[in-house]
C-alpha cells in the first residue's frame, strides 16, 4: 500500500491546565514532523466535555507552523456550519501562506445541540448550512468575490482544489462529498452499528469513489485509533479506562449500546493497540485501508501520558506504517514567511 500518513489530535488534558495541554499537543507536532509524519491534524470542539478542548484550531496550527518544518497541517474537522465562511477562509490563507503552503483543510456539520445553540445556529439546519458555508469557503478560496462586490480574501489563497475535505458519516454523505469535489475523511469509529467499523464504512468509501467525476485522483483519509506499546497489557494499562469512559458517555447519548465492558468499548472504537507487530498484523486486515490515501492515527479518546505519546509515535512511524508500506517524503523547499 502507498499512503501519506497523519496523526490526530483532539487536543485533551486530565485537568484544566489548558496551557500545559496546548503545549503537550504542540509537542506532538514537532515530534511528528520529525519523525516524517506527513500531516498533523486537529479536531475542533467548543464543548469539551471528553471530546477535545480546541475551540479555535487556526491559531493552534499558526502555532505549529511555526515550530515545524515539513509536516501538513490540517482540521478534520472545523466545524462549519459555526464559521463565517469567508472570515475562516481568511484563516486559512494566513495560515497556509506562513506555513509555505502545508494546509489541509477539513470540515463537517458536527452536530452539538449545545455548541449549535452557542453560536445561535440551528442544528436540524446544520446539513443546509454545511453545503451553504462550503460554495462560499471554496469560492473566497478561489479568490473569487464574496460578500461585496470587488471583495477578495486577503492575503490571496493558494490553490485549495485537491486540500479541501469532508467528514461524512453515511453512504450519501460519502456521494455528497465526491459531487462536491471534496475529499473524504471517514470517522475512527462508526455509532450507531454494531458490525465492525470497517464493514460498515468500506461500502461508503466505495460509494464515495463510484459518484467521483473530477478529472483529479479523490483522496480517502481513514482516521483510526492505534496505540502501539512494548506489549498489550502495556497498552491497556495506557487506553484501557479512558476508552471504557468514553464509550459508556457515548452509551448515555445512543451512540453505543449502554454499559459496555472494556474489551467491547475498544471494538467499538475499532481500536489497534499492542505490540508494533500485533497492529501490523490486524491492520492489514482493516478493509477500508487498501483504498485509503491517508492513515490518520489517533488516541483519542485515550489520554496517554505525554512519554507513552510519544513513543506511540515513534513506533508508529518506524514500525507500524512502514510494514504496511509507508515511506516518509522528502522535505519539501518552502517558502513560507
Amino acid at each position: 500500500m502507498s499512503f501519506r500518513l497523519g496523526f490526530l489530535s483532539h487536543v485533551q488534558g486530565r485537568d484544566h491546565d489548558a496551557a500545559r495541554t496546548y503545549r503537550n499537543a504542540q509537542e506532538l507536532f514537532v515530534v511528528a514532523d520529525e519523525l516524517g509524519f506527513d500531516v498533523g491534524w486537529v479536531a475542533q470542539h467548543h464543548v469539551p466535555g471528553g471530546g477535545g478542548g480546541l475551540p479555535s484550531p487556526w491559531p493552534f496550527l499558526a502555532h505549529a507552523a511555526a515550530n515545524t518544518k515539513r509536516i501538513r497541517l490540517g482540521t478534520a474537522i472545523t466545524i462549519l456550519p459555526l464559521e463565517d465562511p469567508v472570515r475562516l477562509a481568511e484563516d486559512v490563507s494566513v495560515v497556509d501562506t506562513l506555513s509555505g503552503g502545508r494546509v489541509e483543510l477539513g470540515v463537517g456539520s458536527g452536530g452539538s445541540d449545545v455548541e449549535y445553540a452557542a453560536f445561535g445556529r440551528d442544528v436540524e439546519r446544520r446539513r443546509e448550512l454545511t453545503t451553504e458555508n462550503l460554495a462560499v469557503l471554496r469560492a473566497a478560496l478561489a479568490n473569487q468575490e464574496v460578500g461585496a462586490p470587488g471583495f477578495t480574501i486577503q492575503p490571496p489563497a493558494a490553490d485549495f482544489t485537491d486540500r479541501i475535505w469532508q467528514g461524512v458519516f453515511s453512504g450519501p454523505g460519502a456521494e455528497y462529498a465526491a459531487a462536491a469535489g471534496s475529499n473524504l475523511l471517514l470517522n475512527r469509529a462508526a455509532y450507531g452499528y454494531d458490525e465492525p467499523t470497517d464493514e460498515v464504512q468500506r461500502p461508503w468509501a466505495d460509494a464515495y469513489l463510484a459518484a467521483w467525476t473530477a478529472p483529479r485522483t479523490p483522496r480517502i483519509g481513514l482516521s483510526r485509533f492505534v496505540f502501539p506499546a512494548k506489549d498489550r497489557r502495556t497498552a491497556l494499562e495506557q487506553i484501557g479506562d479512558d476508552v471504557h469512559r468514553a464509550a459508556l458517555r457515548f452509551g448515555e447519548r445512543g451512540g453505543f449500546p449502554a454499559g459496555l465492558g472494556v474489551e467491547e468499548a475498544l471494538r467499538r472504537f475499532h481500536s489497534f493497540y499492542g505490540h508494533p507487530d500485533e497492529i501490523i498484523s490486524e491492520l492489514r486486515q482493516e478493509r477500508v485501508l487498501p483504498v485509503a490515501t491517508d492513515l490518520i492515527t489517533q488516541f483519542n479518546p485515550a489520554i496517554p501520558d505525554q512519554d507513552a505519546a510519544i513513543r506511540a509515535l515513534e513506533l508508529i512511524a518506524t514500525e507500524v506504517a512502514p510494514a504496511l508500506g509507508w515511506k516518509p517524503a522528502a522535505a519539501p523547499e518552502l517558502e513560507g514567511v
